[in-house]
């Protein structure tokens, strides 16, 4: 499955799920299968040996095979009543893990705004007032970019709204101890454990 992604062959994709539907559960399928095969087209990709339309296809790949699982995914609670704003912070144009955090938050049944990658402390701020949201998502790939994630929850706590909205904060650089030391509420090390964090502390 994780080289059908790479190969960017969507019908390959879709059989690979299929089959492994009698099998395995299907946050496993994401995770292991699908979301690995995206993790190493953007490692490609970086290295310069992919170019950004097989990325696009890669990902509309990966979606077709997302969707077919949609109706497998567990469900998160009866209310959509967990919004979660995630988006990378300015200054980091690194967007695929970040992505596959959110698809994986949607299937699992919560209401997920994707403001992108290279997103100004504004525009989190902006989307969590907008949606009411009670969770935001900071992603940060690279070391400089790392103090991006401490400036949105500062700015949360200037526009009083730190108490209501909880923070999780991921990427490359990021750890459980930095986590700690910026006040965000946990740290996720990949997809799976974002879902399962959010859940934690939303529901």
């Amino acid at each position: 499955m994780s080289d059908a992604i790479v190969s960017c062959k969507k019908d390959q994709v879709l059989a690979a799920v299929e089959k492994a539907r009698g099998e395995l559960e299907a946050p496993d399928i994401i995770e292991n299968g699908l979301a690995a095969g995206m993790n190493e087209v953007g490692t490609l990709f970086e290295r310069g040996k992919l170019f950004l339309p097989h990325v696009m296809m890669a990902a509309e790949a990966m979606q077709a095979g997302v969707d077919e699982l949609k109706d497998d995914m567990p469900e998160a609670s009866e209310k959509a009543a967990s919004v979660i704003v995630n988006g990378t912070v300015e200054g980091d144009v690194h967007d695929i893990g970040k992505a596959i955090v959110s698809t994986m938050l949607q299937t699992s049944g919560f209401e997920v705004h994707d403001i992108g990658r290279d997103a100004p402390v504004a525009d989190f701020i902006a989307k969590i007032k907008e949606t009411d949201a009670n969770m935001v998502g900071i992603s940060a790939l690279m070391t400089t970019t790392l103090q991006g994630q401490k400036e949105v929850i500062e700015a949360l706590e200037e526009e009083g709204l730190r108490d209501k909205v909880k923070v999780m904060v991921g990427g490359a650089p990021a750890t459980s101890a930095w986590a700690k030391k910026i006040g965000a509420d946990c740290y996720a090390e990949n997809a799976t454990e974002a879902v399962n964090k959010a859940k934690e502390l939303l529901l």
